[in-house]
């Protein structure tokens, strides 16, 4: 399978609002109208997953802790970082309940220089994609993004919003 990833991404803009823009995470959890396009697909009391912005494939997902926390071993104790690497795992579960995917690629990005809040990417990577377009490169919006209207990305939400409200089992794969 070939995307099309044929939406530009601006890296000027985007490195310029990282740098001197509110953390985004923090400005989701506080329903900043500015970020207030993000489809949320999980909420508790201490993290939050939403579908990325800049989306490089179909259902790629962001979990965080809702509290601004930087460091990924550091900031977290066991009992936190244990919560999180369980959500981490469910939401992942859920996206390839719904998004047909043959790898699932979980990691922490982000910066002291931008983007510092914790967050991991869950990113579903689609079946047939060619070997040179897969791993980091699939991941980079500056090889493009796909484009995604706000219908078809309420749409996925509600999907994985559903999915996810079954509980914390193993959801069937679609």
């Amino acid at each position: 399978m070939d995307l099309d990833r044929s939406v530009a991404f601006d890296i000027d803009a985007y490195v310029e609002r990282v740098r001197n823009g509110p953390c985004f995470i923090c400005a989701i959890v506080a329903g900043d109208p500015a970020y207030g396009v993000e489809e949320i697909v999980y909420e508790d009391d201490d993290h939050i997953a939403f579908l990325a912005r800049y989306c490089t494939l179909p259902g790629y997902v962001l979990v965080s802790p809702k509290a601004h926390v930087e460091h990924v071993v550091r900031e977290l104790d066991e009992v936190a970082y244990t919560a999180l690497m369980l959500l981490v795992r469910r939401v992942a579960l859920a996206v390839e309940a719904v998004v047909p995917s043959e790898r699932t690629y979980v990691l922490s990005l982000g910066s002291q220089q931008g983007n510092s809040h914790l967050h991991w990417h869950i990113a579903p990577l689609p079946p047939g994609t060619p070997y040179e377009k897969q791993q980091y490169h699939a991941l980079m919006s500056e090889n493009g993004l796909i484009p995604w209207s706000r219908d078809q990305a309420a749409h996925l939400a509600a999907r994985l919003r559903a999915v996810l409200a079954e509980g914390p089992g193993e959801p069937a794969r679609a």
